[in-house]
């Protein structure tokens, strides 16, 4: 499966800025700047467990299907309801304050988060 593996953040851009429009406090923000955030996707056909580990042990773990309403949280412990879709090869959810997109590129997991005018991207590589 295209992204089934586990992944290492390898680059980020607009980090700060991101999280400051998301309301993450400074000190938070400083601890995670240069946190090598590890992502863990198993895929099976149209379904996802889609795990990221944090720095102090924090995981967060969102279980989807392509095209089906799920439960889903946010790094900050907020639940919410969404819909994953997939455009070719690109995953797409809208969270609540912003759009999170995922895709694999050259071996790489490529995540690009999207509020107003900011963007964080992200890369990673698998390990």
């Amino acid at each position: 499966m295209a992204f089934s593996g586990k992944y290492e953040t390898e680059s980020q851009e607009g980090y700060d800025a991101f999280c400051k429009i998301l309301g993450i406090p400074d000190d938070v923000i400083e601890k995670g700047r240069d946190y090598k955030l590890v992502t863990e996707v198993v895929q099976n056909g149209n379904e996802f467990t889609w795990t990221q580990h944090y720095p102090a042990n924090h995981s967060v773990s969102n279980k989807f299907v392509i095209g089906k309403e799920c439960d889903m949280e946010t790094i900050g412990g907020k639940k919410f309801k969404a819909t994953v879709s997939m455009d070719g090869a690109k995953l797409s959810v809208q969270f609540p304050n912003y759009n999170h997109t995922s895709e694999i590129s050259g071996g790489k997991l490529i995540e690009t988060s999207t509020t107003g005018s900011v963007v964080l991207k992200r890369i990673s590589k698998k390990v």
